[in-house]
């Protein structure tokens, strides 16, 4: 059990890093100000951190990990380029990050209660993704 938690576990985190990394990839080129790019490309930064010690994780169970959602992906696609396409500026590029992070805190927190048995390595990953997520949420307020 501790081992199907640990694999499902790390599989959403792997999702969630990579959903993170191409949201913030999405909307790069519509940020403004230097100092919210910084925060973008140091959250981008940890993401991929992240994103390798997932798969060194995954790479012990010989998991190949998982994407996000195709689905999922293109409606967030499609409702940045929407919002962006009515009024491009750093309010609304944050308003769809802060969107977008409080989706992940919320969805690996439920992972997080769902693999109950999963290992601590694993739960650490999914924790420090939720808090890299909060982070970014608070940081980029000021530019709502």
């Amino acid at each position: 059990m501790i081992e199907k938690d640990t694999i499902k576990l790390l599989r959403e985190c792997d999702s969630g890093v990579k959903m993170g990394v191409a949201s913030i990839d999405d909307v790069m080129d519509n940020v403004s100000s230097e100092l919210f790019k910084r925060l973008l490309k140091d959250c981008r930064a940890e993401h991929e951190k992240l994103r390798l010690e997932i798969q060194t994780q995954l790479d012990r169970f010989h998991d190949e990990g998982k994407n996000p959602n195709p689905i999922v992906k293109g409606m967030s696609w499609v409702k940045t380029n929407m919002k962006l396409g009515m009024e491009e500026s750093d309010a609304t590029v944050a308003d769809l990050m802060t969107d977008g992070c409080n989706m992940g805190v919320k969805s690996l927190n439920r992972y997080l209660n769902q693999y109950k048995a999963a290992d601590e390595i694993s739960k650490d990953i999914a924790k420090r993704l939720i808090n890299l997520e909060e982070k970014l949420s608070v940081d980029i307020r000021q530019f709502l």
